[in-house]
């Protein structure tokens, strides 16, 4: 008996995740966009509709890091959406068209950020195996930012979840149209979110009375949970394991708590 027992748990560890990515090709007014629909078959019973996560890509586009994200959310048990920003077939050769096609979307008046963010959810609360009333944004790097600025947009989103992303805004007071619950989750030694961009983040949302939980990793600079920037911190961008580990907990339970 014990035998049989211990096969069928190791057989069901072999099988607990059966994960599918669909292409979702869709339209921000007449711009193309292409994103990706990321699941556990084995998790949805009678095409049961369960918890979102929209996933936004880092300053270099849709590639293999956020598709590793998707694939654990999805493993979590989460629907995931790998939301396209820059367009359909768009992805930076290098970080100098990154940061070029980055700046674009978060200088001026950031409409067109907001627009195609607001695309991606409209487009991921109609699948079939969504809950439109629990969808959470988050992002890293550029993502995070865009999470934040879906956020200020007033979507209706269930939580909304920035991993070392900027936090400026063009405009403080669109904290006022924050609905949801927020999870920052920052490098304490970021060069690139100065203190005092800190300070009037928080006073902004503080000021706007938003629900929101700031953690602060020491020892941890910009893109902390992205292992292929190395871990030479002099280079303002690096990877801290710990930093990493303890973050990806932090949105387990954030998510937990929102998707109840």
């Amino acid at each position: 008996m014990k035998i049989l027992m211990m096969f069928t748990f190791l057989f069901s560890q072999l099988v607990y995740a059966k994960i599918i990515t669909e292409k979702i090709e869709y339209k921000d007014g007449a711009i193309a966009l292409e994103g990706s629909i990321v699941y556990d078959s084995l998790q949805i019973k009678n095409n049961q509709k369960k918890p979102g996560v929209i996933v936004v890509h880092d300053w270099m586009g849709i590639g293999d890091y956020v598709t590793m994200r998707a694939e654990q959310l999805a493993k979590l048990g989460y629907v995931a959406f790998i939301a396209d920003i820059y367009g359909q077939n768009i992805k930076p050769k290098d970080t100098k068209e990154a940061s070029a096609l980055a700046s674009k979307y978060k200088s001026a008046d950031r409409k067109e950020m907001r627009s195609r963010a607001a695309a991606a959810f409209n487009t991921f609360k109609t699948h079939k195996f969504v809950n439109p009333n629990k969808i959470t944004a988050m992002g890293y790097c550029f993502g995070g930012t865009v999470a934040l600025e879906m956020a200020r947009l007033g979507l209706p989103l269930a939580g909304a979840i920035s991993f070392h992303g900027g936090l400026s805004a063009i405009n403080t007071n669109d904290a006022k149209n924050i609905k949801t619950k927020l999870l920052i989750l920052h490098g304490a030694l970021d060069p690139y979110v100065k203190p005092e961009e800190v300070v009037t983040f928080q006073k902004e949302l503080n000021e706007a009375q938003v629900n929101y939980e700031f953690v602060s990793y020491s020892g941890a600079v910009h893109a902390f949970t992205e292992k292929h920037v190395g871990t030479d911190i002099s280079t303002g961008a690096a990877y801290n394991e710990l930093a990493d580990q303890r973050s990806f907990i932090a949105m387990q339970n954030f998510l937990s708590e929102v998707s109840r």
